[in-house]
């Protein structure tokens, strides 16, 4: 299990506050960590895989204090950034080699072994002696889960997993998330809906440093029922609407608007009961159409 405590993270340079009282309880399987950019995500993440002291708190994985203890927690912990920043002109098997020599891996057979094994988990044995910078941004992402279990972790740190990736690509990705659970703390920081709403059992809504929501998707989205309404505007009738309502979100549809509104009522004004969904929940709670 993951706990965190009261992690709070303020910046010399600028005296801002990147994290504000954090607290968070996760068991083995899927967290995901929803927020928009500048939420403090990252820095949560930073600060997880130990590469850097939080303000203040707490933080332990299991029996290990992750702030305290940093070289045994990262023997525990797989840590995917955004840009995993690999070598661009050794081959997917070379970097895969060098890494597990770090790690301390061997000898050479078992390297060879393990290696091989990742490379096809992730579907990457065909092109295991190309060199990275011939990768997409999605073989490269897949490349970074070998490394990361490379070792088999307690805590798999995965930011914006999804970023910059065609849809095809994101669904093979979380799908292969989704495989690589099993056995482990696997937290995900994005702010894509679409990487949470599909993939974890429990999440938790960041904006502004802090922690607004907490729980189950599904049952955070129920919370919602009866209250998220849908209507077709015209285009040109956009900003009276967000002046008269509460307004989650708005897409083009068929030369008009639809709207999608929060509130107890709104038959009255022309709207319909909708179904709510995660997108609903984070645009109610962290105020992007504002």
């Amino acid at each position: 299990m993951l706990v965190v405590e009261g992690l709070s993270k303020t910046y010399a340079r600028g005296g801002v506050q990147a994290l504000d009282d954090v607290s968070l309880s996760i068991d083995n399987g899927m967290f995901g960590l929803l927020g928009p950019n500048g939420a403090g995500k990252s820095t949560l993440m930073r600060t997880l895989a130990t590469l850097q002291l939080p303000t203040q708190g707490a933080a332990r994985l299991d029996d290990v204090d992750l702030l305290s203890e940093p070289r045994l927690a990262r023997k525990r912990i797989g840590y995917l950034p955004q840009d995993s920043g690999v070598y661009p002109r050794v081959t997917a098997w070379e970097m895969l080699d060098y890494l597990a020599g770090l790690r301390g891996i061997g000898p050479a057979r078992e390297r060879r072994e393990l290696i091989g094994t990742q490379l096809e988990r992730v579907n990457l044995a065909d092109v295991a002696h190309r060199r990275l910078e011939t990768f997409s941004g999605g073989m490269r992402q897949r490349f970074g889960i070998a490394t990361v279990f490379l070792i088999k972790p307690r805590l798999v740190i995965v930011d914006e997993p999804t970023a910059g990736l065609d849809p095809t690509e994101r669904r093979r990705f979380q799908t292969m998330l989704a495989e690589a659970a099993e056995g482990c703390v696997l937290l995900i920081s994005s702010h894509i809906v679409e990487d949470v709403s599909g993939l974890c059992s429990n999440m938790a809504l960041m904006d502004g440093g802090r922690v607004k929501l907490q729980g189950e998707p599904r049952s955070l989205v129920a919370d919602l029922a009866g209250k998220v309404w849908s209507r077709r505007v015209a285009i040109g009738d956009l900003e009276a609407a967000r002046a008269k309502y509460r307004l989650l979100s708005w897409r083009p549809d068929s030369g008009g608007l639809l709207l999608r509104a929060y509130g107890d009522s709104l038959a009255d004004e022309g709207f319909k009961p909708a179904e709510p969904d995660l997108e609903d929940l984070y645009n109610l709670h962290v105020d992007t159409a504002a």
